[in-house]
């Protein structure tokens, strides 16, 4: 009698995309979709029921998942996602201790290049600094003549708004080892010319607070990297 009469729903796709399968473990097609509860006879639908909760299903897998599975970034998109986060700390780093010294915009410019930005030089960072800081040409004078005291060329343009922007969301998909490693690179930044600078601090305490960490490990992780070439962190 089971296989005479059942009940199960017809889907009906609305979007299809990308996004990461949970049953495959990797990028994969998907369906979403809604779908009505109907009484079958031998498999063929007689009747509508009420309606099931919308869902995605893989096209791979042919998994089912609620539509919070779509909430989880595509590798792809969580890969751009970090390579984003590394470039933005290093332009803000750089911008809260200085492009004066040549040490710290190599420094900058291997985080960046490490991120991903192969073919972005020493020229590119610059560049892309001066217009995110709204200071234009202005930039590297500015601390080759001496900023004043407290002077921090982020919070002048669009670095702090952008440090909230990329790193906030990115947060949460990152376990917290690789948090702390985001913060140090930006560390590493902020020590290649000496000591940290008051202004340094403060900047990476921002990017602690946009990713998340305990505000009370944030100076311990910094001290810490005083200790330990960049290599090692």
């Amino acid at each position: 009698m089971t296989r005479l009469w059942g009940v199960r729903p017809k889907w009906r796709t609305d979007v299809l995309g990308d996004f990461f399968c949970p049953g495959c473990g990797g990028d994969r097609n998907y369906r979403r979709q809604h779908g009505r509860r109907w009484l079958r006879l031998l498999g063929t639908p007689l009747l509508p029921l009420g309606p099931v909760i919308g869902s995605v299903q893989c096209t791979s897998c042919h998994g089912r998942y609620g539509v919070e599975a779509l909430e989880q970034p595509t590798s792809v998109r969580l890969g751009a996602m970090l390579r984003d986060a590394q470039y933005t700390i290093a332009l803000a780093l750089l911008a809260a201790g200085g492009t004066a010294h040549r040490a710290a915009r190599e420094a900058a410019c291997t985080v960046v290049r490490e991120a991903g930005f192969e073919d972005c030089g020493e020229a590119q960072v610059l560049a892309a600094l001066a217009a995110l800081s709204g200071l234009g040409g202005e930039l590297h004078d500015a601390h080759e003549l001496g900023a004043p005291p407290g002077h921090r060329l982020g919070e002048a343009g669009g670095l702090a708004v952008e440090l909230h922007a990329v790193l906030e969301p990115l947060a949460p998909h990152l376990a917290q080892q690789g948090r702390e490693r985001l913060l140090l690179q930006g560390a590493a930044i902020a020590l290649a010319d000496g000591r940290y600078l008051p202004q340094e601090r403060d900047a990476l305490a921002a990017v602690g607070s946009c990713l998340d960490l305990p505000k009370s490990q944030v100076p311990a992780l910094l001290e810490a990297a005083t200790r330990a070439p960049y290599e090692n962190l």
